[in-house]
Order: C-alpha cells, then sequence, then structure tokens
C-alpha cells in the first residue's frame, strides 16, 4: 500500500472514530439532560403520586417543599377586570367589606400566607389547609363505588376538607348560644362595640392552636373588635358555625349546657401546641 492511500485510510478511521464519538457523547448529553429534566419537572402523573402528597409526609411538608412545584399560587395576581368588565377595585364581596380586608384585592392564598394580618395573626402554612393530593376523580356520591355523601372526612382533590378548615374563620357567629339579642352588626353598639365586655370574663384556651398567633390576636382584638368578629362571622360564607373545642377554663361550671354536649374539648391532634393557656 502506498503512503497516500495509507493516509486516506488513516484519516477516514479517525473521521468515524470523531463523529462515534460525538454521536456517544451527544446520546449521553441527550440522556442527562432527560435524566436532569425528569428529576426537576417530573411527569404530571408522576408528580401527583409524589409521597409528599400523602400522609405521613404531608404533615411534616414546608412551605418550600410545597412552593417548589406551586409557586404560582403566590405568583398569581387578580384579573383588574372581570371577564364581564367589572373592575376589581370598585366591587367586594361581603366578606371582603370589614375593615380588617385592607388593601387591594388580592388572590385567595396570598391572603391567607402573605398579608399583613395574615402574618400579624397567623401561622398558616400550606398543610394547615391542604392535606395532600387526591388524585381520584370521583366526587362524594358519584357513583355506586364513590363516598358517600354525609361522610364528613371527604375532601376533594386539593385535599381540604372545609368542614374542619375553612369552617373555622368563615362560619356564621351563633349567636343563640352566645345569648347576643341579634348579629353582631345589630348588637355591637350595646356591649360597646368590644367582643371583651363578655370574653374577658370568660376565658378558655381559646386561639391555643399551632395555626395562631394567640397573643397577637388577643392584642389586637383589644384595640379593634373586627379583628374578633372578621374571623367569628364577619367573613362567614357557610351558613353554620363551627363548632370550636370547649377547653375547660378556671371557674367554668361542672355541669354541660345542652349544646356543646356533644362538643370536643381538644383541638384536632394536628392543631395542638404545647403553648400555655392564656393569663387570666
Amino acid at each position: 500500500m502506498d503512503n497516500s492511500r495509507t493516509t486516506g485510510l488513516i484519516a477516514g478511521l479517525l473521521a468515524l472514530a470523531l463523529l462515534l464519538g460525538l454521536g456517544a457523547g451527544w446520546q449521553i448529553s441527550r440522556d442527562n439532560r432527560e435524566r436532569v429534566l425528569a428529576e426537576s419537572h417530573p411527569d404530571h402523573l408522576r408528580a401527583s403520586y409524589d409521597p409528599l402528597h400523602f400522609r405521613p409526609a404531608i404533615e411534616q411538608a414546608t412551605d418550600a417543599q410545597c412552593l417548589a412545584c406551586h409557586r404560582e399560587v403566590l405568583d398569581d395576581k387578580v384579573r383588574e377586570r372581570s371577564p364581564a368588565g367589572i373592575a376589581a377595585a370598585t366591587s367586594k364581596a361581603w366578606y371582603q367589606r370589614v375593615s380588617t380586608y385592607s388593601g387591594e384585592q388580592d388572590t385567595f392564598h396570598r391572603r391567607h400566607l402573605l398579608s399583613p394580618m395574615a402574618r400579624e395573626l397567623m401561622n398558616l402554612s400550606c398543610n394547615t389547609c391542604h392535606q395532600g393530593h387526591d388524585p381520584r376523580e370521583e366526587a362524594q356520591g358519584s357513583s355506586a363505588t364513590a363516598a358517600p355523601q354525609g361522610d364528613p372526612g371527604f375532601t376533594l382533590r386539593k385535599a381540604v376538607n372545609p368542614e374542619t378548615t375553612c369552617l373555622k374563620c368563615h362560619g356564621q357567629m351563633n349567636t343563640q348560644i352566645m345569648g347576643l339579642p341579634g348579629p353582631w352588626q345589630e348588637s355591637r353598639e350595646i356591649f360597646g362595640n368590644s367582643c371583651l365586655t363578655c370574653h374577658a370574663a370568660i376565658r378558655t384556651r381559646r386561639h391555643q392552636v399551632n395555626y395562631l398567633k394567640p397573643a397577637a390576636i388577643e392584642a389586637a382584638g383589644q384595640k379593634d373588635a373586627e379583628v374578633c368578629y372578621g374571623c367569628h362571622g364577619g367573613r362567614s360564607w357557610y351558613r353554620i358555625s363551627y363548632p370550636y373545642p370547649r377547653h375547660a377554663w378556671e371557674g367554668m361550671s361542672p355541669e354541660v349546657p345542652d349544646w356543646a354536649k356533644n362538643r370536643p374539648t381538644e383541638s384536632e391532634a394536628r392543631f395542638r401546641t404545647t403553648a400555655t393557656v392564656n393569663p387570666q
């Protein structure tokens, strides 16, 4: 074989090796990229069944873990106008008209997590309301095999139970049990527009739950009854009141009134705190 043919053969082999190497490198690079993408952006079905969405992991989930995938709940902004053309700035629902609903209209999640009032009075976290993500499609009672209607533990796919979560702050004030002559709006002047007219003496272990700041609520309630009323009827979405646990207090009568005979005496386990009882 002459020198020119040898040189040509070697050059060809080198070119082939280079192409094979580039091809292998490209394949490795693509595999790595797909692996990284799969790890950082898993497909929806895989994400739906992430262990973080289920107990016990969801009970210990941090907001950072939740917001790593659900960040949009804080980034979303309200429309300036509804699709029908109604300006958000001039249209507020009844529950947005208490004095403690300050500032411009904002999204549901931002109101609960980032508003000045939420930060002052609350310790709400994602898993305070959301107990995971239930991937089932069926609604309660929608088929012969679905959960029966009336199941108090039923939640929709966002795993929020309105009976045990939303109702706490969005139920109606129970004026009958409280012995008020009428709704707070009509009775407030009789009591000097202060909830503490009665509740300075009736002191239970109220607000001693891990999603609230009891001392801050006490201080705010002394300055403005609207702070109390806001969560105890002023923002009611439901026509029923929440049956708050009837924690014992000093001087409490041993006789349980009829309306309290089925009331729990402790908050749900996941909301309990080791904080001390409010000073008398």
